[in-house]
């Protein structure tokens, strides 16, 4: 007998050793301590912190050395009330048509200076010159007559009704061509001033119609603003009363003197129209122009500071108030100006002391 096969046997292969669910966990946790720390240190919980509380700074800034101010006081004076109105000038003169025609050429526009007598616009004349040549046609076959009957008269071959008949017919023929050649320069129209013109409202080759106003024209050296005033305060503005008025264009000011209060109350506004020269009107103060009537109203308490006081900033009118050795700023609302001061409506009382050139603030 055989003797039996051996079997080996594989020897077995150790298998790798499993980490720990502490080791795989390990360096996940580590990264979140890590952004736990900075989002920590970040907000500053490993810094020292200051308690809340309330640092007292002084308002407004330092007065300089030196610094002039002003103490505000009441005083009792008569407010100036503003009417606003519009100006216009003294002479305006429309320039119609005086007769039907077309329009044949216009020689200026709005804006022109004109002097007196210079041609502005010429209407088609070819009908009214036919119609003077008929007239002087007429006007000479008359005088003929006359005269051939004043030779027969002489001779007693005509009568003294003859006569008188050729005379009549002689001076309507004459009338006729007279007042034909007038119709002639009617198809001219000339400025009647020095001025300028402020309206054309006709172009070369409309029809003119008669009683149709062509042009406008003005005179620059006399203007006036018409205001219409309140009732109450006409008393204060008889005829020939020195005034005060403001203008937007030019702006200034200027002294005006009434020379109209018109004589009729407008039933709705309690007005009445006043008319105010303006002294030493400039070329550049047009028609239309907005302006003010300064009139002095009752007298009442004031408080006037220095015109330098009051500043702005953006819409804002503000002065520096003095106290306990630092300018503050305070917003005040004020009222026309007098002079060289400023009338304070609100924002400051009797008392304040302001600087009159305001500090520089940062």
């Amino acid at each position: 007998m055989s003797e039996p096969t051996a079997i080996e046997t594989p020897t077995p292969v150790p298998m790798p050793a499993r980490p720990s669910a502490w080791r795989r966990l390990a360096k996940p946790v580590a990264g979140i301590a890590v952004l736990v720390v900075v989002i920590l240190w970040s907000v500053g919980v490993f810094e020292t912190r200051v308690p809340p509380g309330r640092v007292d700074v002084p308002p407004g800034v330092p007065v300089p050395p030196e610094a002039a101010t002003f103490t505000v006081k009441s005083e009792a004076l008569a407010p100036r009330v503003d009417v606003v109105g519009t100006v216009s000038s003294e002479r305006k003169i429309d320039l119609s048509a005086r007769i039907g025609a077309a329009v044949k050429e216009v020689f200026v526009s709005a804006g022109s200076v004109v002097t007196n007598g210079q041609p502005l616009l010429t209407l088609d004349d070819r009908e009214i010159k036919e119609q003077v040549a008929a007239a002087e046609a007429q006007f000479k076959q008359a005088e003929t007559e006359l005269n051939r009957t004043r030779q027969l008269f002489d001779s007693k071959a005509a009568t003294e009704q003859a006569l008188t008949a050729a005379q009549a017919l002689f001076a309507e023929a004459r009338a006729q061509w007279e007042r034909s050649r007038v119709m002639l320069t009617y198809a001219q129209v000339v400025s009647p001033i020095d001025g300028v013109v402020t309206e054309r409202r006709i172009e070369a080759g409309d029809l003119a119609n008669p009683g149709q106003v062509l042009l406008a024209v003005y005179e620059p050296t006399h203007m006036q603003i018409e205001v219409p005033v309140p009732v109450r305060l006409l008393g204060r503005l008889p005829v020939g009363r020195d005034v005060d008025v403001t203008l937007d264009r030019p702006a200034g000011a200027f002294t005006g003197r009434v020379r109209q209060v018109v004589s009729e109350v407008d039933p709705l506004s309690r007005t009445q129209i006043v008319k105010v020269h303006i002294d030493r009107a400039t070329p550049d103060i047009l028609p239309g122009t907005f302006g003010r009537l300064w009139v002095a109203d009752e007298p009442r308490d004031t408080l006037l500071v220095p015109a330098s006081s009051v500043y702005a900033v953006g819409q804002i009118e503000l002065v520096q108030v003095v106290r306990d050795g630092r300018a503050i700023r305070r917003a005040v609302r004020t009222g026309p100006p007098r002079a060289t001061a400023v009338e304070i409506l609100s924002g400051l009382a009797a008392g304040d002391t302001v600087l009159l050139n305001p500090a520089k603030e940062d």
